[in-house]
């Protein structure tokens, strides 16, 4: 069966009572949950994991790569910030695609640059917790 690696980054655990104008009413678990059901039906296995830690993140996208399993990265505000990140992707060859549940050029203007954007297949933004899933179609696109 395919793998897919679901990484989250800071902050993601309040989704559901963290600005819900900005980032939705859905909970993490209640996106996970929507993700896993429409996976199985593709055939595909999901890691979901969530870390307000950067080591943490860097370790499961090496693991990722390393088992050659895609990955739907949503850094939160490591995207601004991580360089860590950025080399883990480089460096495990990681096939990433880049979420994020708001349009980040439509805030403000430190949300505009990605350290993640230049080393990911693509990037989805500012469709809501929809964003993973059409990350995961553009993965397994005949599945």
């Amino acid at each position: 069966m395919k793998t897919v690696y679901v990484l989250n980054g800071p902050n993601l655990n309040l989704l559901g009572t963290r600005e819900p104008a900005t980032y939705g009413s859905q909970t993490l678990a209640d996106i996970e949950a929507s993700l896993r059901q429409q996976a199985a039906a593709m055939g595909v296995e999901v890691v979901f994991r969530q870390s307000n830690m950067e080591g943490e993140l860097v370790t499961w996208i090496q693991e990722a790569g390393e088992a050659g399993a895609p990955v739907i990265l949503n850094a939160g505000a490591y995207t601004h910030t991580s360089i860590a990140l950025h080399d883990a992707i480089r460096g495990a060859k990681a096939d990433v695609v880049e979420v994020h549940l708001s349009n980040t050029h439509a805030r403000e203007d430190f949300r505009h640059h990605s350290f993640i954007s230049p080393v990911a297949r693509g990037v989805i933004l500012g469709f809501g917790a929809r964003s993973y899933a059409l990350a995961l179609h553009a993965l397994f696109p005949s599945q």
